[in-house]
């Protein structure tokens, strides 16, 4: 059986990490997991050495590579989301596309493959932080924030840097199927499939305001986040009509009250997680879930995972063991 031909391309500026994740799954020879396993180039966009950030030289040695022969195209991530991405690169992708290759992106290299209008109509992700310049910058293409790899029809991308890794393990378990994905994923100590998607690892924040008696309000919410608090409550507070809170919430921070009051619950319930151990009901009552139940339900809608889930994930003392 003929080895599943995997091409990196990588281009001056290319961020180290992103490029060496696929060297690491696709590039070492892993007879021991599946025979053959992959044969794999790096290919340097334009005339080499290539640099790589932050400051690493990689000059591949001449390598017997074609898009005649490439299965896979893998395309690291963007340097600069705000700039143009280097044309060469582009067509390359354009040309891989055409040939019906799959075509793997880590991180911003979506943006290159949005740039060659291989995304164009199709579900697609990038790092939650460059997300909304992603879906502003090609609107034809259906950004999904929320996921950390997005496999549509032949075409995969992922989110930052480590869901990398998620990205190219799915596609051994594509290619070898799960056990073989499985095994690599228990040899590189990371989880064969994370749970949850990027919303656990985005921080919830509180938009900036610059209207007095609004800022004023929300600051004392902030502060009384335990109470069942209504759009009653918050238009008595502010010694204002419910409509007008209602009207300024939609047209400063882009939601109802009761939208923003459940962000910040969740954001506060967050910030106990991370840094107690408090029962779950405690947090709930503490944040103005009304009970546990609430609580998971809605934490889990918005972050992606279960508290206790998140707790595991984040809790300081796990940074700190580690």
């Amino acid at each position: 059986m003929r080895a599943h031909h995997v091409v990196v391309a990588v281009t001056d500026d290319m961020p180290i990490f992103e490029a060496a994740v696929p060297c690491q799954i696709f590039g070492i020879d892993r007879p021991h997991l599946a025979d053959p396993w992959y044969r794999f180039s790096v290919v340097p966009i334009g005339k080499g050495p290539v640099r790589l950030s932050p400051g690493f030289t990689l000059d591949p040695a001449a390598q017997d590579w074609s898009l005649d022969t490439t299965d896979t195209l893998v395309v690291p991530a963007h340097t600069n989301v705000h700039d143009d991405p280097p044309a060469e690169l582009v067509q390359l992708v354009r040309e891989a596309y055409e040939r019906g290759i799959r075509i793997l992106s880590i991180c911003s290299g979506a943006f290159i493959l949005a740039a060659a209008g291989v995304l164009d109509g199709r579900r697609a992700t990038t790092h939650w932080l460059h997300a909304e310049e992603l879906s502003r910058r090609y609107p034809a293409v259906r950004v999904d924030p929320s996921v950390l790899y997005v496999e549509d029809d032949n075409v995969i991308t992922s989110a930052g840097t480590v869901a990398g890794i998620d990205a190219c393990l799915h596609v051994v378990r594509v290619d070898h199927g799960a056990a073989v994905a499985a095994e690599l994923a228990r040899r590189l100590v990371t989880p064969p499939h994370r749970d949850g998607g990027q919303a656990q690892y985005q921080r919830l924040s509180a938009p900036a305001v610059r209207e007095d008696w609004l800022a004023v309000l929300l600051d004392w919410a902030g502060e009384h986040l335990h109470l069942p608090l209504s759009n009653a409550d918050l238009a008595a507070q502010a010694n204002v009509s419910v409509r007008t809170v209602e009207r300024r919430f939609a047209e400063v921070l882009g939601m109802s009250p009761l939208q923003w009051l459940l962000q910040q619950r969740v954001r506060r319930a967050q910030q106990y997680l991370e840094t107690g151990d408090r029962p779950i009901g405690w947090i709930a009552d503490r944040c103005g879930f009304g009970g546990s139940a609430s609580l998971r339900a809605h934490f889990a809608r918005i972050v992606g995972v279960s508290p206790s889930a998140y707790r595991r994930t984040f809790h300081e003392r796990a940074e700190a063991a580690a």
